[in-house]
């Protein structure tokens, strides 16, 4: 195998989790074998080395204003000619929002196939096989990228663990960039300080129809503070103006995977289960016993939410 190359992102300069997690898998699979790391952006080359903790024995970096905020027509150049200078078998991706628009613009610019949002991955002699999800989450398909070189592929976050190799890397600088950026980010408008990302969080905890009213978010914000997650939501509070998009999850907001899902007054419509149901355990407290929520519970509480909720802050505060 040629060997795999892995765009990372950052934001700020920060490296984001998901990417971490997209290296390891990429080093896990390598077995040995050569994998470098592409990074983008303004005022980076400075932590583009500690990619190598994580596998990564190169580290394509390309440092530009330009690159500061994410566009589509420049990091897709910045990958591409990474591919070029590199010459990998693979090039992974995670399934982030830039992800999902990065992977499909490189494919198109080398005329191959993308394996999108796979929760597995191994490698059958050089050709990956992967296992992706269909039907919004009601089904898996096992998919391969035999025919397409390099072989693109995006991981979806959180299913794949971040793990430290204890490696070093070498930082290349990418010379001879062509960046013709016809439609560039100008502001980043982030999220309140402290506020934890549903897509990269471990613990989220979501709310829906059943909180009666915006109101009645704080009690969700609460038990989400106790212990230390997110705050996730479906997507008719999020159209009923109850608390912004970015907390959206299910087909329509972001894709989630933490360690623990707590669904808080969500009925379980099959959209808000694409988003959520490769979460490794999920908590659903709904007093509708019928609810299609708790079909893919691992655990369920029969009962209105606000009068499960208090005590259950009580109990983690009191651990």
């Amino acid at each position: 195998m040629a060997g795999i190359l892995v765009f990372v992102e950052q934001r700020g300069g920060e490296i984001r989790k998901a990417s971490l997690q997209a290296l390891s898998e990429a080093h896990r699979l390598a077995a040995g074998g050569p994998v470098a790391a592409v990074f983008a952006g303004e005022g980076i080359t400075q932590v583009a080395a500690s990619l190598g903790a994580y596998g990564a024995q190169k580290v394509f970096c390309a440092d530009d204003g330009n690159l500061k905020l994410y566009s589509a027509e420049g990091y897709a150049a910045v990958v591409a000619k990474a591919v070029e200078d590199f010459g990998p078998s693979a090039v992974f991706f995670s399934a982030t929002m830039i992800g999902r628009d990065l992977a499909p613009r490189l494919a198109a610019k080398l005329g191959v196939g993308v394996l999108a949002d796979v929760v597995g991955i191994e490698l059958e002699g050089d050709v990956f096989v992967a296992k992706r999800p269909v039907y919004s989450g009601k089904a898996f398909v096992t998919v391969d990228a035999a025919g397409s070189i390099p072989q693109v592929i995006s991981l979806r976050p959180n299913v794949f663990a971040a793990e430290e190799s204890g490696g070093s890397a070498e930082v290349v600088a990418l010379d001879g960039l062509s960046l013709s950026i016809r439609a560039m980010v100008k502001e980043f408008a982030a999220a309140d300080a402290g506020e934890l990302d549903v897509a990269e969080a471990d613990t989220i905890v979501a709310a829906g129809r059943g909180i009666k009213g915006p109101e009645n978010i704080a009690l969700i914000k609460e038990l989400a503070e106790a212990l230390g997650a997110a705050v996730g939501a479906s997507r008719a509070i999020v159209d009923a103006g109850w608390i912004g998009h970015a907390n959206q999850v299910g087909q329509t907001g972001k894709v989630v995977s933490p360690s623990l899902y707590i669904a808080c007054g969500i009925s379980g419509a099959i959209q808000h289960l694409a988003g959520m149901s490769s979460s490794k355990v999920i908590v659903a407290i709904n007093k509708d016993a019928d609810a299609p929520i708790f079909k893919v519970a691992d655990y369920g509480i029969v009962g209105d939410l606000f009068d499960v909720i208090p005590p259950m802050v009580e109990a983690i505060k009191a651990l």
